[in-house]
Parts: structure tokens; sequence; C-alpha cells
């Protein structure tokens, strides 16, 4: 899930994103860059004020012609010592919307088997945030910070990268974007837009970046360094997996988007029309349609209100991060990416019931082959999860159960799959209960209606 607005995903902390920011390719290092992004607008200073007032003056206007849209106010530029930064990102956590959100992804990563189970997120978070920040755009005050003491290289790429959100700024609204947090696939691909686009900006006007931009293979390149070098930060390198790739995805993920975009339309024309899930971020088929009709458009899932406990926490987990959850136990790429494949809607939700927790996550396909796919894997990557040895499945089973004995930071579990049919849809529930705890809904409750219709 990514530490945009989005994950460690998804919405963890509205206002954090990580940022990549890739050295001259003819000394290949890169630095994975952790920044907060703001909402609204402010003064309008001319180009020129500030510090590096030199830098912003160069990169406006190359800007302007890259995307083909002009600036209505460049923002000012102001430095600010790394302490001041640290303060804001704990503050940041520290927020009453901030806990909620990291405790909630907590007990998800946790029970999907994504983090260990006695890992704590916010001092992970926090440790991520602080672990190389060199500069953020905050677009409620119009003004672009920069850290004291940055190199120049990083500081040309941050400028760069931060004069283009800026821009963004003044043609969508990003704290509205970022502020959505009931829905965080949605959230996740128009998050991937921002960063892609900046990240794919900062490579096209950098020349040595630029001339291998232009080379067969050159993004692919440039890509799998950004990836490879960025796991030699410390804190970063030895995070999860699940919170690296969903850290990483907006900005790489999103900069491939983008650069698809752009070899098919316009530029100017891709903020207004921003992909809804990150299906339509990873898959050709299912934005870069003859029409806008023709688009895939996630269905809305549902749950019912439990009838034990209450919800916790609960969001949508969309093809990405179902990937992620897949592959952290399989360990197979090629197979997280089919079992995912399909993915037409979901909706998951923490129910806490006094000390335990349940996962309840509905998935809904497109058809019932890709559901029972799914079922299989998932089944399977759970049985992982829990060290559990394999079963005898009749052919055609449409359900699972596994019976988990307790473990040294866990008591004794049921998780059940099972696939059904709900709306004329195929569905599939996953639950990972306390042992000896009943379903905490009642899945004849589950709704799934399509996008036309609920929008």
């Amino acid at each position: 899930m990514a530490l945009s607005t989005t994950r460690p995903g998804r919405g963890a902390l509205r206002r954090a994103s990580v940022r990549l920011a890739t050295r001259s390719l003819t000394r290949p290092a890169t630095a994975v860059l952790l920044a907060l992004v703001l909402g609204a607008c402010g003064d309008k200073p001319k180009v020129g004020e500030g510090p590096y007032a030199e830098l912003v003056a160069e990169f406006v206007p190359r800007i302007e012609k890259e995307l083909g849209l002009p600036f209505k106010t460049p923002p000012k530029v102001e430095r600010r010592s790394k302490d001041e930064v640290g303060r804001f990102v704990r503050q940041q956590l520290e927020s009453e919307r901030g806990r909620t959100q990291v405790a909630g992804l907590e007990v998800v990563y946790r029970l999907l088997g994504q983090i260990p189970d006695t890992m704590q997120m916010a001092p992970l978070l926090q440790r991520l945030l602080e672990e190389q920040i060199v500069g953020y755009y905050d677009p409620a005050t119009d003004v672009l910070y920069v850290v004291d003491g940055a190199p120049e290289l990083l500081l040309r790429q941050t400028v760069a990268h931060e004069l283009v959100h800026a821009l963004q700024d003044q043609y969508v609204p990003i704290d509205s974007i970022q502020g959505r947090t009931d829905d965080a696939d949605r959230q996740t691909a128009a998050q991937s837009v921002l960063e892609g686009q900046a990240v794919y900006m900062q490579l096209r006007i950098d020349p040595n970046s630029a001339s291998a931009l232009r080379m067969p293979g050159g993004w692919e390149r440039i890509r799998d360094l950004i990836r490879d070098q960025s796991v030699g930060m410390p804190v970063f390198g030895s995070a999860p997996r699940t919170i690296r790739e969903g850290l990483l995805f907006p900005y790489l993920g999103g900069a491939d988007f983008v650069r698809r975009f752009v070899e098919k339309r316009p530029e100017k024309e891709l903020l207004t029309d921003l992909p809804t899930s990150t299906r339509q971020v990873l898959r050709d088929d299912a934005y870069f349609t003859a029409s806008p009709a023709e688009r895939f458009s996630a269905r809305t899932v549902t749950l019912p209100a439990p009838r034990n406990g209450t919800v916790f926490f609960e969001n949508t987990l969309g093809e990405f991060e179902t990937r992620l959850a897949l592959v952290q136990h399989l360990k197979n790429d090629a197979l997280a990416v089919r079992g995912a494949t399909g993915l037409a809607g979901d909706r998951f939700a923490v129910i806490r019931n006094g000390q335990s927790d349940a996962l309840v996550w509905a998935t809904t396909w497109d058809n019932p082959v890709e559901a029972a796919d799914f079922l299989d894997l998932m089944g399977d990557a759970a049985r992982r999860r829990y060290g559990l040895g394999r079963q005898d499945v009749p052919a055609g089973a449409t359900t699972r159960r596994y019976e988990v004995p307790a473990g040294k930071t866990h008591g004794a579990r049921t998780v059940t799959l099972s696939m059904e049919q709900i709306g004329g849809h195929p569905v599939v529930l996953y639950m990972d209960l306390p042992a000896g705890t009943s379903a905490p809904i009642d899945p004849r409750g589950i709704a799934v209606s399509d996008a036309a219709a609920t929008r």
C-alpha cells in the first residue's frame, strides 16, 4: 500500500509521498527521497524570488514546454533544516488521522503476513521519511521547501520535481485527491500520475538522463537502476517488501504510465483524465481504449455491518496491492500477476471484537475462471503464510478452510475462502478470524454494483 497519500501505502499519511531522485547516468547512483505534499494555494511570487531563484528560472520554461501548460504562479523557494522537516513528519504521524491510518494498515499487513507480527509501522515510517529528505512542495503556502545542505545534484532534481507538483496544483485539486481516503486504489492511481509525471519530467530535463531515455530500452534501464540502487538505503532496503514496493509504485509505476501516455496523447491532457484504479495504471487495455466509455471501471463492493464487533478500518486494495498480498507468500512474481488479473473491485474491513481482530476481504472478478484462479492462489498464500502443509482439494471445490494453531506471536486462527455469485458477479470472500469465533459478517449482505450504477 504507498507512502504516497495512499500506501505504505494507502492513505497512511495523507500528505506523505516518496520521491525518487536519479543522479547523473554517467555516475549511476540513486536515492529515494521521502517528502511531504500538502494542499491548497498561496501567494503569487514572480520567478526569481527567494533562494535557488536561478534554478526556478531555468526549469520553469522547460517544464512548461514539455507539459504544454503554462505556470499560472511559480512558487517561492525557502530553506528548511532537516530537524524542521523531521518535526513536521512526526506531527503528521501523530495526528489523529495519521494514527488511525497507520494503525489500520498495520493490522491488515499483519493479518495478511506482509509485515512481521511484532512490527510497529509508525516508527518504521518515521525512519523512512527522515532517511533522506531533500525537499517538498507545499500547496498550502505555494512554497517549495529545500533542506539546508542538499547536494547540488539532488538539489536540482528536487527543484525540478517539485516545480512539476507546483504546476499540477494549479490545474488539479491535489489536496482533494490526497484527502480522499475511502478508496485507496483510486487514490493510488491518481497519486501515481502526479508523482510519475514529476519523475518522468525530471528525467527529461536532465541532459544525461534525457539522452538515455531516447535510446532503445533506455527507460527500462533507468527504472531498473532506480529500483536496484534504492535498496542501498539502509532503512528502505531493510523494510518489508510490501512497504518498499508500495512506496516505489507511484514513482516508477506512475512514470511508466506517463511514458506510455505521452506516446499516445498530448501530455497536457493527462491531468484532466486521471486513471481511476491501479488496474488502469498497470494495463493498457484498461485505460487506453478507443473511447473512455470502453475503459475498465471498478465495481463497488459494499460489506454489511458486522454482526459482532465493530469496523476498525476498511478500504480497498486494488490490483497492485493484491499482487503484493500474493507475491509475499507465493514468492513468484508471475503467479502473483496472474492471480490479480481480472480483479474488478474489492473491499476489506478489519473488524475488532474486544482484543481480537478479524479480516474480511471481498473481491469481485471479470469472470469465474479468474475468480477460481485467485481462490486457489490466495488459498495457497494463506497456507504458506501460516506454515501449514498442503491440503487435498477436490477438483472444482469453491471453498478452502485452514485451521491455524497458536504461534509465538499470534493465537489460533481460522482462515476461510469461498467463491460465490453476488449480483450476477463472481466474488471470492477471504476471512481470517480468531479460532472458535463465528464469521463477523453475513456474506449474503455483500453488495456488488457496476461502477456506472454508482457514479
